[in-house]
């Protein structure tokens, strides 16, 4: 089984469709399995049970003292827990997949606990998506794509209470590893749309500022493959 975990928030219930669609539409991988990771059914089967509210309009993670972007800030690092494959990847939604994923599981090195592009993003903006707070920390953006090795003793040491209890900062910088057990993928498997160089093969287009379902937004770098990817989805709904 080809074990993939995509985050899904409420809000952009279609941006996980299209992501989820352009994924399937380059795969020749028969035993391709996508799922969502939704906030309210992990509650509910007892994985994720962190406080979170309320403030200003935003979701707020109350361990972290800090707002969640989406409703997948911290889910992510439930994938370990929720499959039986000997690996399986996450990605954020508002990915825009150009390639085959079993191309990228081709590069899965039982050496590494996860696998991930090693982004230096230091985004200059102070807001981003729908007028989500910009958050800076260690290793950003390294978690919004992972391989995760489920069978890698170093992975051990996280827990599901440990990512109940943990702060999200520390989360993302995988800090239950070393460097040596984070391994490199290449850059055209989450390309920074804003960030990475043009130059870099694209496989999987990453909007992690917001991409072209916010009005905004619309006139974008590669807005139109997205939406391209939006009417192809709708085409295919339509004619059942």
């Amino acid at each position: 089984m080809t074990e993939v975990f995509v985050g899904w928030d409420q809000r952009e219930a279609e941006v996980y469709d299209v992501c989820a669609h352009s994924m399937r539409r380059h795969s020749r991988r028969a035993d391709l399995s996508i799922a969502p990771l939704k906030i309210a059914e992990l509650r509910s089967r007892g994985f994720y049970r962190r406080p979170t509210e309320v403030r200003d309009g935003r979701l707020w993670d109350v361990i972290s003292e800090a707002p969640m972007s989406t409703e997948f800030a911290i889910t992510r690092f439930l994938v370990p827990f929720l499959g039986s494959a000997d690996w399986a990847l996450f990605c954020d939604c508002d990915f825009l997949w150009l390639a085959d994923v079993a191309d990228l599981f081709a590069l899965a090195d039982p050496r590494f606990a996860v696998m991930c592009v090693k982004h230096d993003h230091r985004p200059p903006e102070t807001t981003k998506m729908d007028n989500q707070l910009q958050v800076r920390y260690a290793r950003k953006n390294w978690s919004s794509l992972v391989l995760w090795n489920r069978r890698h003793p170093a992975n051990a040491a996280l827990t599901v209470d440990v990512v109940n209890t943990v702060p999200g900062r520390d989360l993302h910088r995988f800090f239950w590893l070393t460097e040596e057990q984070i391994g490199p993928l290449p850059e055209g498997w989450n390309w920074l749309e804003g960030h990475s160089r043009p130059e870099v093969p694209r496989k999987a287009i990453h909007y992690t500022r917001g991409g072209p379902w916010f009005e905004h937004l619309a006139g974008i770098a590669h807005a139109d493959l997205w939406l391209a990817e939006r009417e192809d989805l709708r085409q295919r709904l339509r004619k059942g």
